[in-house]
């Protein structure tokens, strides 16, 4: 008794003596790694934002052509909506916040690639410089919003790493103040930006 005792108390003091000289250190690596990959989230964010904020111009041009099919745009318009309604705080995200992100994401991707689909049978709408400028302005945004969600899971990947070697998972489990944070995964088939170059010689 007397024996398992004094293995406990000094389990505890070793525990005590690594947390009082790791604790700190780790601590503030882990808070500063952390806001990093929350400032990227916000990058990712915003390129998303910056995608939804293009789409109501887009449909406001293809509005002015009476011919154009009005329930492709209503689509479009519902998946922005639903996609620029769901809000995450990365620090906390679970796996069911960021799929169910990815998946309003995802959608409005579909709807604006069918979107595009059908314009190229719109010779006069593919003329519109507005419209050019638009489709141009939102290739590029594809694009910046596959580079921000690299650097985001670039960002979490040395957070979780710090979190999880020893004596860091210790002092960690001790504390109980930091979980790891989700990498972003991209969907089957969805690692590309929708194909929105369009030929605008015709």
């Amino acid at each position: 008794m007397k024996k398992g005792l004094i293995v406990i108390i000094a389990i505890a003091a070793v525990l005590a003596i690594i947390g009082f000289a790791v604790g700190p250190k780790f601590y503030n690596t882990a808070i500063t790694l952390q806001e990093d990959a929350t400032s990227q989230w916000a990058n990712v964010e915003s390129s998303y934002q910056r995608r939804a904020d293009l789409i109501p111009n887009i449909v406001n041009t293809a509005k002015g052509y009476a011919e154009f099919e009005q329930s492709t745009l209503i689509k479009v318009t519902e998946a922005r909506s639903k996609a620029t309604s769901i809000q995450i705080d990365p620090s906390n995200i679970t796996p069911a916040q960021l799929q169910q992100f990815q998946q309003a994401q995802q959608g409005l991707t579909s709807a604006l690639s069918r979107l595009l689909a059908v314009f190229e049978r719109y010779p006069d709408l593919k003329a519109n410089e507005n419209f050019k400028e638009l489709i141009n302005e939102l290739e590029r945004t594809e694009n910046r919003i596959n580079v921000e969600r690299n650097r985001f899971n670039e960002s979490v990947k040395p957070f979780n790493k710090h979190l999880k070697v020893f004596p860091n998972n210790l002092v960690n489990k001790f504390i109980g103040k930091f979980s790891e944070m989700e990498y972003f995964e991209a969907d089957e088939g969805t690692d590309a930006a929708p194909e929105v170059e369009f030929d605008f010689s015709n």
